[in-house]
């Protein structure tokens, strides 16, 4: 539910702290910037001290500096309690899955659904309650999420045991270089720098649309509850069956211009705020499949723990995730509103450029099965984890 809380209520704390636009992106860039270099080194953390200390650690640094961030009082503070906040995220979405399916009674096909049920109905309500709780304060929405990850918090110390896995088995240790060792690869280091351009798409989309769109949070809510709601259909349900039916690359090479294309008419209709709102749920589509497609690939590519290629991967995109809001809002003040979103289009068409050319270091991906439900919704926790 965090991932779209920040949306709806960027407007209000630009207003509320008298921020910049370019101030108020940094909440987004110090938050994902974290989470990002955090990434390197949740594999060698969870490997050493087990799932359920990561996983509490992760929520306990979510709930103390999500309530901080509430409590701050100009918006500098809110961009380091942001970053802080990362950190916790990136502990907690490199283990949810295996825990969860590690602790299943029910065998891990329900424990699956179950996940993937949960994860699209936080992704669609998340914005929609952060509009409502906006509606009372700008404040609101953070002390929220740190009441609900508190929740969450406690039930894990109750509920979940910690150790072996069912087969008895105990995580592998990693070394901490490992993450970064495996971008040597020539694989996963197109796939990455691919996944760096087109996050910039993402999160101006994302990040940059609550501002030309001129709502209050109950209206941006709404509007990105319906981007969540697509994104989340075409993650669990969409991607999975183009992957049945076609190469992954090609499900690149067809869902990135189709995003190039939705981020330029998004430029276009910037004065219409209808049409702009159109725009954003029709790319919450395209990124839905996009997300999924590209971990798919990261975690067929090379022969590594797919928890190290994962946190490799997700370093470099998350860079992308960073710099993006506050370049939009800098290029919005500079140029003109719409210049975001064709620059935006123009780092996703650098995204395909980079797939294409590194097709042939691709071809495992393509050589693949199609993935066991674990991995699939591995894909979308790790695509979805921002």
């Amino acid at each position: 539910m965090g991932i779209g809380l920040v949306d709806p209520i960027l407007p209000a704390i630009a207003e509320s702290l008298e921020a910049t636009p370019t101030q108020t992106e940094l909440l987004f860039t110090s938050y994902l910037l974290v989470t990002g270099i955090a990434m390197l080194g949740t594999s060698w953390v969870s490997s050493r001290i087990g799932a359920k200390k990561t996983l509490v650690i992760g929520l306990g640094i979510v709930v103390l500096f999500a309530a901080a961030a509430g409590m701050a009082q100009d918006v500098q503070s809110v961009i380091g309690f942001r970053a802080g906040w990362g950190l916790g995220n990136a502990l907690f979405i490199s283990t949810a899955l295996a825990t969860i399916v590690g602790a299943a009674a029910g065998g891990s096909g329900s424990a699956i659904i179950l996940y993937e049920a949960a994860l699209g109905l936080g992704i669609a309500i998340g914005p929609l309650l952060g509009g409502l709780l906006g509606t009372l304060s700008w404040r609101g929405p953070f002390f929220g999420t740190a009441v609900l990850m508190a929740i969450g918090l406690i039930a894990i110390l109750v509920f979940l045991t910690d150790g072996a896995d069912a087969a008895g088995r105990r995580p592998e240790r990693t070394r901490l270089s490992a993450p970064v060792r495996a971008l040597r690869q020539p694989a996963l280091a197109v796939l990455a720098a691919a996944a760096l351009f087109y996050n910039i798409g993402f999160f101006v989309l994302l990040a940059y649309s609550p501002f030309p769109l001129g709502f209050d949070a109950i209206g941006l809510g709404l509007t990105f509850f319906g981007w969540g709601v697509a994104l989340a259909i075409t993650s669990v349900f969409v991607a999975p069956l183009l992957t049945a039916r076609m190469p992954r690359t090609r499900v690149l090479w067809i869902a990135l211009p189709l995003l190039a294309v939705d981020l330029a008419v998004a430029g276009l209709v910037i004065d219409d705020p209808g049409a702009l709102v159109v725009c954003i749920v029709a790319g919450g589509l395209v990124l839905g499949v996009l997300n999924t497609v590209l971990t798919e690939c990261v975690m067929e590519a090379t022969d590594l723990q797919r928890s190290v290629a994962s946190s490799a991967y997700s370093a470099v995109r998350f860079l992308g995730g960073a710099v993006a809001p506050p370049a939009a809002a800098e290029l919005a003040r500079l140029i003109s509103p719409e210049a975001p979103y064709f620059a935006a289009a123009g780092s996703v068409i650098v995204a395909l450029a980079v797939v294409v050319a590194g097709h042939r270091a691709l071809r495992r991906v393509d050589d693949a099965a199609p993935e066991p439900a674990a991995v699939e919704a591995e894909a979308i926790t790790v695509g979805e984890g921002a």
